[in-house]
């Protein structure tokens, strides 16, 4: 196992991008000591650490024309535009199970980013046991307008990334010296400011702080890309990105667009491959 710790961002159906990076990590056998992992970045994270090769690709692909999985019957009916049971109840159980017993072989720390509707502020939660702690994965990966509020020990949370999208100062902070970033989004994006101020004024009315941290998160997120371009130009993160723009967006459900982007990721570090060791082993 590497002295060091992974860090992967949300960004919805963008995810299939990072679904070709773990599956070389895995290939590979690669492991880090810590993992920070945000929304889609939290489930496919999952996967990485049961050493299930494949199965967060196909989970993103082969359920993504169900009803009961993505889409407005599942937002209409349930609250959820990506179906929570199926989600979080019957793929991980049933449809395509987590290997619970290979997640407990795993000596690192595992830590997913939701965010408190209260505080606004973003809370890391400790995944300790993959099946009692689904729900906060859950928690992480709520888009906000598209998901219910999930309830954990009392308080209301939704996605990670409105308060720490990319969480690389907090792992920092936590003391590691080395961190691996996937992002989804390739190096010339920036986010812009959001068209739907009133409505979420509107939507969440009760949770003042949270509001200010969705009008506010283009800023927050522009500031972290820019030291994340200035750790990397001093050497001290390694950052894998898409080489080019990606024009499909965080709810896409074309599967050939996102087998292109899976396979897009996977080159993409397999290119990169003699970079990422010399970094580990630096």
């Amino acid at each position: 196992m590497n002295d060091a710790s992974l860090i992967l961002e949300g960004g919805g159906m963008r995810g299939a991008y990072t679904t070709g990076v773990i599956d070389f990590f895995l290939d590979e056998k690669i492991e880090f000591s810590s993992c920070y992992a945000v929304s889609a970045g939290a489930c496919h994270c999952c996967s990485l650490l049961t050493k299930q090769h494949g199965r967060a690709y196909h989970i993103v692909t082969d359920y993504t024309k169900d009803k009961n999985y993505a889409g407005l019957y599942s937002l209409l009916t349930t609250g959820n535009f990506f179906g929570a049971k199926m989600i979080y109840e019957d793929i991980p159980e049933r449809l395509y199970p987590l290997d619970y017993n290979e997640f407990n072989r795993y000596s690192g720390k595992f830590y997913v980013v939701a965010t408190d509707m209260i505080t606004g502020k973003a809370e890391y939660f400790r995944i300790r046991d993959l099946k009692k702690d689904i729900t906060k994965i859950q928690a992480s990966a709520s888009l906000p307008f598209l998901s219910r509020n999930v309830i954990i020990n009392g308080r209301p949370y939704l996605d990670g990334g409105m308060a720490d999208a990319i969480p690389l100062k907090k792992s920092q902070q936590d003391g590691n010296k080395k961190n691996v970033v996937v992002l989804t989004r390739d190096v010339t994006y920036r986010k812009l400011p959001p068209d739907f101020k009133n409505l979420g004024k509107m939507r969440y009315r009760k949770y003042p702080n949270l509001v200010e941290k969705l009008n506010n998160r283009y800023l927050r997120y522009n500031v972290d890309l820019e030291y994340i371009e200035e750790q990397e130009k001093e050497g001290k993160v390694f950052v894998i990105r898409p080489e080019k723009p990606i024009t499909i967006g965080r709810l896409e459900r074309d599967v050939k667009k996102l087998k292109a982007l899976y396979d897009e990721g996977y080159n993409d570090i397999k290119k990169r491959k003699d970079e990422l060791y010399n970094y580990l082993n630096s």
